[in-house]
């Protein structure tokens, strides 16, 4: 098996090959064509009972072709070509559950198909059918930590998938295959986008699952959770097997963030220069429980050339308040704006073209964001055109070139959406946005996709627009790395705004629990 080791050692101190547990699924020599473009090139890979396998490598490498291949299946258009594969019942967690959970049905509902059939299946009497049903479904849910959130797991599927945060729709997706049976399960980027709460937690519910038996494939660029979790360890870069565990090396101990990166605070700004941010309540509305509070009494001010971090726990209200800013959430009162003119429109539609510009929203879930018919570059240029009403030829060169600041080249750009990474995804979605040349930008976890070097090559940018182009910034963020290049920070928590100030007085001495929880669990040597 090509590159990979184990962390396991043996009695003679050298690293073990795991070669102890039973194969479960296999490929050898996997290629994988995109037209004439080879994304993958000779990889082979083992899988074994109850181990985790972790597959790491930058934005691009090959991570998911490669994880998506062992499952027996290809990116649009892509063909696949190797010389060997062991077949057997498995299942994708992607890096965007939302992607392959209905958004117009209960997240519970599959789950009780399947257990339904499952149930017939094995020949149980009809009578005392519905207890068991329900009895399999508590199993899934228990083994897929979804039993311990503040209500039942159960109440949480009579919600539909809008109204779960990304790991609560991530948890649901797993509890799915479990419910199935999978022998693998293959997920990407599974702590994209999560809180250090909710990590540990994600790292414990996989742990979990590869004690039951079942072999567990990780696609991550987060170091971190490689060093605690994997078992065995690959590494890719453009499409190949580069180096093996014994030649992998766990991350040095992040250092307590107690200096924001915007060291200095910035001016507190005139009043014209201030975005202003009120919302007195924003709702959803659900059947079993009536209508829900997402946000409560928050209020915010951004002066230009500044960024505020917006941080808080998985579920706490930060992509509503994003949602609300950029007129996407259907129901909330409130009003946001720029200081001597009229408020903007609470929702989307009703907003000019020019306002449109003006505030400017980056999805978490880029891929859910592009129309997957039309090549990449095509879709970021559009926004010159409609909304500055730039001509398409201007509009396209000045698109290559906001998309190479982000690290998207020519020839990634000319493709379709699918044929890209997440995290080449979210790099452009910061493009397409950037070209609307917005007063304020929202980005929501738009670093979460991406490995640490593309990381601080996107962060970098947003500080350079922000100082020197008076770009206000709104960061909607877990990661509190991320979170430290804003010169203030707000914190949520169930809806609340529960603590705001300097990034660096936030950070060094949190003064509410939920912050303090937060620090202390993103650097746990504090």
């Amino acid at each position: 098996m090509n590159g990979v080791g184990t962390r396991s050692e043996t009695t003679d101190g050298q690293a073990g090959t795991g070669t102890g547990a039973r194969v479960v699924a296999e490929v050898r020599g996997l290629r994988v064509w995109a037209g004439e473009r080879l994304l993958v090139d000779g990889v082979s890979l083992q899988l074994r009972a109850g181990r985790v396998t972790a597959l790491v490598g930058p934005s691009g490498s090959g991570k998911t072709t490669t994880g998506l291949a062992l499952l027996g299946q290809a990116p649009p258009g892509a063909r696949l070509e190797c010389e060997a594969v062991l077949d057997v019942k498995g299942a994708y967690v992607p890096q965007h559950p939302a992607a392959v959970l209905n958004p117009a049905r209960r997240a519970g509902a599959l789950l009780y198909e399947i257990a339904a059939r499952q149930e017939r299946a094995s020949g149980g009497r009809r009578r005392g059918r519905r207890a068991a049903v329900r009895a399999r479904v508590r199993r899934a849910l228990q083994a897929a930590q979804l039993s311990g959130e503040h209500s039942t797991g159960e109440a949480l599927l009579r919600r539909f998938p809008h109204q779960l945060s990304g790991g609560q729709q991530q948890r649901v997706v797993l509890a799915q295959a479990l419910l199935l049976g999978a022998q693998v399960v293959v997920a990407d980027e599974p702590t994209t986008g999560q809180d250090a709460v909710t990590k540990r937690r994600i790292v414990a519910e996989l742990r979990s699952v590869a004690r039951q038996g079942i072999a567990v494939l990780l696609l991550t660029h987060d170091l971190d959770v490689v060093g605690e979790l994997a078992d065995e360890v690959v590494t890719m870069r453009e499409g190949r097997v580069v180096g093996s565990s014994q030649e992998w090396e766990p991350p040095s101990p992040r250092a307590t963030p107690t200096v924001a990166r915007g060291a200095a605070p910035a001016p507190s700004g005139t009043a014209a220069d201030l975005f202003r941010v009120r919302i007195e309540a924003a709702r959803y509305r659900d059947r079993d429980c009536g209508t829900v509070c997402a946000l409560r009494d928050i209020r915010l001010a951004v002066p230009a050339g500044q960024a505020l971090a917006v941080v808080g726990r998985s579920g706490s209200g930060k992509t509503t308040l994003g949602r609300c800013v950029a007129g996407l959430h259907r129901d909330w009162a409130g009003e946001v704006g720029f200081d001597g003119t009229k408020a903007l429109p609470r929702n989307v539609r009703s907003r000019t073209p020019t306002q449109l510009a003006a505030v400017q929203y980056v999805f978490q879930d880029a891929r859910g964001a592009f129309d997957e018919h039309r090549p990449v570059l095509a879709q970021v240029a559009r926004t010159a055109v409609r909304l500055r009403g730039a001509r398409p030829q201007e509009a396209a060169e000045e698109a290559r070139a906001t998309l190479a600041r982000v690290g998207v080249d020519d020839g990634t750009a000319a493709r379709l959406p699918g044929q890209l990474s997440g995290g080449q995804l979210q790099r452009a979605a910061l493009a397409r946005a950037l070209l609307a040349r917005p007063r304020v930008l929202v980005c929501d976890e738009v670093t979460s996709g991406l490995d640490s070097g593309a990381r601080t090559g996107v962060l970098d940018l947003l500080a350079g627009l922000s100082t020197e182009e008076g770009m206000r910034l709104l960061l909607i963020t877990h990661d509190l790395e991320t979170a430290s290049l804003a010169h203030r920070m707000a914190v949520l928590d169930g809806g609340a705004l529960v603590e705001e100030g300097e990034t660096r007085t936030v950070l060094g001495a949190p003064e509410h629990s939920v912050t303090a929880s937060l620090v202390r669990a993103w650097s746990p040597q504090r």
